[in-house]
């Protein structure tokens, strides 16, 4: 399996190169420039000439992305930010590490409720088990995260007092941003987990298992749910990188200080090595994310896992 896995882990280097070029091509197409931007509308244009040039935004595209390129896998250069002269990534590491702490929190709340509930659901269908959460998925599934985001600051901060407005930088400051994000994806595990569990259900193996008597719980978490989990393990990680994209809403309304909403503030700069570098970094996370969920499938199926020994010897 090791082969596998350095097998994916060197498909990070194509999927790096090919964000840096999009990225590079869309803001390279897209008007304006990052002098005037900075420098203000009624800067004489000479100075904003001056300003472009100095940052290397008047190069040609192929020679800029040729040098980030270059710099980034010899140097482990980002570059430096066009608006604040700071190295790059010491300004959007931190940022980039509470975006994680926030996507991970939300991916986690999200299959705490999604998943159990689906479980629960499929064993007693056409119950009120089922019923109202199904109803209750399909309401929540489309709920935009801004205001979910509003009801939880009505709730928690302004009736009930319990949790802080805006993010201060300790854990709490995190629940309600977390909540926010992930009601949404715990309904599609909600529903992800119900299906796979009821197609599970109705197999030939369940219902030889219930006729050889095995007891009624060892057939739902021995033989049904493990079968059933390798679609809820896809969507769990799927979630995790649309979170992570996504978490931007939840950073504007709360102002938590994460990559997202740094990204979206130097798009109207054209800050363009903050914005390859977060996206970069955002990528690789992403990719490592449906490394693990791959690495997951072979230890919850066997005929995976035995795919992979005989592909190695």
């Amino acid at each position: 399996m090791y082969r596998y896995i350095l097998k994916r882990i060197a498909f990070l280097i194509p999927t790096i190169l090919g964000v840096t070029l999009i990225i590079y091509a869309v803001m390279n197409i897209t008007p304006g420039d990052p002098g005037r931007a900075v420098l203000g509308p009624g800067t004489p244009q000479a100075d904003i000439d001056a300003y472009n040039e100095s940052v290397g935004y008047n190069d040609p595209f192929l020679v800029k992305y040729k040098n980030y390129v270059k710099k980034m896998v010899i140097d482990h250069d980002f570059g430096i930010s066009y608006v604040t002269k700071q190295d790059v990534f010491k300004e959007i590491w931190p940022r980039y590490k509470v975006t994680l702490a926030l996507s991970f929190m939300g991916v986690f709340l999200a299959a705490l409720i999604g998943i159990p509930m689906g479980i629960k659901s499929a064993v007693n269908q056409y119950s009120l088990w089922d019923t109202i959460p199904s109803l209750a998925a399909f309401f929540l599934a489309a709920f935009p995260a801004f205001l979910l985001g509003l009801i939880l600051l009505y709730i928690f901060c302004l009736w009930l007092n319990l949790l802080p407005s805006y993010w201060t930088g300790s854990f709490t400051g995190l629940i309600m941003p977390a909540l926010a994000i992930s009601i949404p994806p715990a309904a599609q595990n909600f529903r992800f987990t119900k299906s796979s569990m009821l197609e599970a259900i109705r197999q030939d193996y369940v219902r030889t298992a219930r006729a050889k008597g095995v007891p009624e719980r060892t057939v739902i978490w021995k033989h049904v749910l493990k079968n059933a989990l390798l679609p809820v393990v896809t969507q769990v990680g799927l979630s995790l990188g649309s979170l992570i994209c996504g978490a931007v809403v939840a950073e504007k309304i709360f102002s938590v200080a994460g990559i997202g909403s740094l990204i979206v503030d130097r798009i109207t700069f054209k800050d363009e090595p903050i914005i390859i570098a977060g996206t970069i970094l955002i990528s690789i996370c992403f990719t490592l994310v449906m490394l693990l969920v791959d690495i997951i499938y072979a230890f919850i199926d066997p005929r995976i896992r035995a795919k992979y020994t005989r592909t190695r010897g």
